[in-house]
């Protein structure tokens, strides 16, 4: 286990956090269930809410189930988080994915 998840007990998921390196790569961890991807979006539940990832491109280049982790590379966008806090884009958004 690495040293950031050290005080995490064992199965639990570890603090959300989004590091981005040059549009080109995204480390996300807190990711409690990969909804869905393709090639243009990303759909991350996460500790902290619903996280929608456009872009061009886009690859799981590394998934964690166990520490919560997911990388991706390709071409971002947008990072976009999907909560109460925005009803109406949560709304629209899944009233399209579910149509």
């Amino acid at each position: 286990m690495s040293q950031l998840f050290d005080n995490e007990p064992k199965g639990s998921v570890p603090d959300h956090d989004v590091m981005m390196r040059g549009r080109r790569l995204l480390d996300i961890t807190g990711v409690k269930q990969v909804e869905s991807f393709d090639n243009e979006e990303f759909l991350l539940e996460t500790t902290m809410g619903f996280l929608s990832i456009k872009g061009q491109n886009l690859q799981m280049k590394n998934l964690d189930v166990d520490k919560g982790i997911v990388s991706i590379k390709g071409k971002v966008y947008d990072l976009i988080y999907l909560d109460e806090h925005s009803g109406e884009k949560a709304k629209g958004f899944f009233g399209k994915l579910f149509k």
